[in-house]
């Protein structure tokens, strides 16, 4: 005997049926009724789990952190789509860009050539995206660095890339547990082990 399913689809719903060779960047856009932060990966739509507490309080110490420290021509963004190219345009969860950066005639995207860092923070459901698939379409692009964030006792471990502009594709600089301390793509200095506080010193 099976076991019962754990959910059950809605008949009445319609779910989106790709076109002949997928879904493009501009389709995002126009598609109604899409999931909040819908990613399109190789033509197909991403769409993402109940976010947990670790994600979310990840982010808001990297986001809070990184907009401090920043300097004045660069801004920090979350949870913002990058149109790689016309079937990729994932949504990395903490970004570094220019000031003032454009983000496309609809304001919902970034072009790469803009993105200066894009970290990823791992979610069981996107283990193999935030492991292999985005960061190798991140170098491809250009992205010049790149943050992948895992789990580690209730604290963020932070595995910092930076690009090899030749061979296109990111070498890892350093694994930091406890505190994040860099001098690219500024000087960063961050306290991991404030990932719970409300406002992170």
């Amino acid at each position: 005997m099976s076991a019962a399913p754990e959910f059950e689809l809605d008949e009445q719903y319609n779910y989106p049926v790709p076109p002949p060779g997928g879904w493009t960047t501009d389709d995002v856009d126009r598609l109604p009724n899409l999931p909040r932060h819908t990613e399109l990966i190789d033509g197909s739509l991403v769409f993402v789990s109940p976010q947990t507490k670790f994600h979310f309080r990840t982010m808001r110490l990297l986001e809070t952190a990184l907009l401090d420290q920043a300097p004045d021509e660069l801004d920090v963004f979350r949870e913002f789509a990058v149109r790689l190219n016309k079937r990729n345009r994932p949504e990395p969860d903490v970004l570094v860009v220019p000031t003032g950066v454009d983000t496309g005639p609809k304001e919902s995207w970034l072009d790469p050539k803009d993105v200066i860092l894009a970290v990823e923070v791992v979610s069981e459901d996107s283990v193999e995206r935030d492991h292999e698939v985005k960061p190798r379409k991140y170098a491809a692009a250009g992205i010049p660095h790149f943050w992948l964030v895992e789990k580690n006792d209730g604290l963020p471990v932070v595995y910092v890339y930076e690009l090899d502009p030749v061979a296109k594709s990111y070498a890892l600089t350093g694994i930091y547990h406890d505190k994040l301390t860099l001098s690219v793509p500024f000087h960063i200095d961050i306290d991991l082990t404030t990932i719970n506080r409300r406002r992170p010193v």
